[in-house]
């Protein structure tokens, strides 16, 4: 029986989305935002030097058909390699949102059926009825910020304020969530914890997507933020890939943020960490996952350290490394075993503004041949991967296997 390895790099996008031009930055439409194959022209044009040096270095992912993928969904030319062992093609998404949810949703065979309520890029943004739900579930008197803001910027506004007073950094951004962000030391990571899981059966009711404890340490002028987030994610509104493998008697491994995405509903085995703690765990499971298994893993650094925050030799570090790390990790896979690299959305750094892109997903398979899938659908790779695995359910895709 052979082991299927779902592996999403967060934010990696590919451009061309039939869409883009409904979805903003700020006042701009993303109609034209491709986060990989930016990246690339600007490694190419020597403008990504900072820790690294010359064109985008990612023979493995190139190997797989990352630069055909490219081209095929955006029509932008690279000057990455053509694939020569694997399958590839552009997955294009349905669901009316460019974020998490959405995405590994309906990569999971569940695109989502409603409309993610969204609070505006005002000041405040989020109204005092719910601010007063987060006032007493944390029993303080106030709360900071209030605004679409930077996860980074906010603590280094706010963290000082946030120490003395002990109030929680209260933000959202254009995506369908709330965020707190509060001291690990000062505050207390539990109390952090308990309180956006109390305040989150409201959001959800109110179609917000997640409330996400943001934790942090550090002093004044040095925070940082650390692996202790946790997602409080409104449940897919149908059973899942995972719930299909799992009601197969097959076991299932979420990595990182897949866990706290899927609500644990489908999840055996849940890992997380950084991303490198998370390459570590993946590794481990090639070796040892047992026969029929999924592994579905988030790679979550892309986005959230580099997408985010507009950093385009960051972005083109970690996908470097990233691609080594996978180098590694194909040759030991089982014979019949696939491994599908595919992403969520976009955040491309060279683009105005600091939310997520519109764009399309690359669909990237080892360990099943070499050629083209050509253009997908996001439901379709949940329901390829269940092919592999011979699950009788297909969700709303159509497997391309």
């Amino acid at each position: 029986m052979t082991r299927a390895f779902l592996v999403v790099m967060d934010s990696c996008g590919i451009g061309g989305a039939p869409d883009a031009h409904r979805f903003f930055n700020g006042p701009t439409p993303d109609r034209g935002a491709n986060t990989l194959g930016h990246i690339a022209l600007a490694c190419a044009a020597g403008r990504a030097d900072r820790g690294r040096a010359g064109p985008l270095h990612v023979p493995t992912l190139a190997a797989l058909g990352l630069g055909n993928a490219i081209r095929l969904a955006s029509g932008l030319e690279t000057d990455l390699p053509p694939a020569t062992n694997g399958l590839w093609g552009a997955a294009t998404q349905t669901s009316p949102g460019k974020d998490t949810p959405s995405g590994h949703w309906e990569i999971a065979g569940v695109p989502v059926p409603w409309n993610w309520h969204y609070f505006p890029d005002t000041k405040p943004a989020i109204p005092d009825n719910l601010l007063a739900l987060i006032r007493d579930a944390a029993q303080t008197t106030g709360t900071l910020c209030n605004a679409h803001a930077s996860g980074t910027r906010v603590i280094a506004e706010h963290g000082k304020e946030h120490m003395q007073t002990g109030w929680p950094i209260v933000y959202t951004s254009a995506d369908s969530v709330l965020q707190i962000a509060a001291h690990e030391d000062t505050f207390g990571l539990d109390r952090l914890l308990d309180l956006c899981a109390t305040i989150a059966p409201a959001f959800h009711a109110r179609r917000v997507g997640r409330v996400i404890a943001r934790p942090f340490v550090g002093d004044p002028g040095n925070f940082t933020r650390t692996p202790n987030r946790h997602d409080y994610a409104i449940a897919p509104p149908a059973p899942t890939l995972l719930d299909w493998a799992q009601a197969a008697g097959r076991t299932t491994f979420a990595l990182g943020k897949i866990g706290d995405i899927f609500s644990m509903r489908g999840v055996s085995n849940h890992l997380k960490g950084s991303d490198a703690t998370l390459m570590t765990h993946l590794e481990h499971l090639i070796d040892t996952a047992p026969d029929g298994g999924l592994t579905f893993a988030n790679f979550v650094e892309f986005d959230t350290d580099f997408g985010h925050r507009r950093d385009v030799a960051g972005y083109a570090r970690a996908l470097e490394w990233f691609d080594a790390e996978l180098a590694r990790l194909l040759p030991r896979l089982r014979a019949g075993d696939l491994m599908l690299v595919t992403a969520d959305h976009g955040n491309d750094p060279t683009w105005t503004g600091t939310d997520h892109t519109r764009e399309r997903a690359p669909v990237l398979i080892a360990g099943q041949g070499t050629g083209e899938i050509g253009h997908v659908a996001f439901a379709d790779i949940g329901a390829s991967v269940a092919h592999h695995l011979g699950l009788a359910e297909r969700g709303a895709g159509e497997s391309f296997l």
